[in-house]
């Protein structure tokens, strides 16, 4: 199995254990392709295009280069703390608080988002 499959699946499963719909045919869906398809990625099968990898890589909040295998840092604009990035020294912890449950709140409204555009382009076609 290559690295893309391995972590595809891995972060598939990763996402199961936090909420049970991540099944392979709910991430088919999202990403507009069939499940069989999806499975075929995920044992190594079949490499998606890269319009698709990037639907993935957004789902998971994960960068493409994390999925090639060119980097084993999922994201790495996380690496960068809000703390470095605001001079958040001077934040207090309801500040800190607040900008991690925004940042939440961000993330779920993009998964939110990303599921509906993966719909509409399934209906389009």
């Amino acid at each position: 199995m290559d690295i893309f499959a391995k972590r595809l699946k891995f972060l598939r499963e990763k996402k199961k254990k936090e909420n049970s719909k991540y099944t392979q045919g709910y991430l088919a869906d999202l990403i507009g392709v069939a499940r069989v398809t999806y499975t075929a990625y995920e044992n190594g099968t079949k490499q998606p295009p890269m319009e698709t990898i990037n639907k993935i890589a957004d789902i998971f909040n994960v960068s493409t280069d994390y999925l090639s295998g060119r980097t084993d840092t999922p994201n790495p604009e996380e690496r960068v703390s809000v703390m470095f990035r605001s001079g958040g020294e001077n934040l207090t912890e309801d500040e800190l608080e607040h900008v991690e449950q925004s940042l939440k709140q961000y993330r779920e409204l993009k998964e939110r988002f990303m599921k509906e555009k993966a719909r509409d382009e399934k209906k389009d076609k």
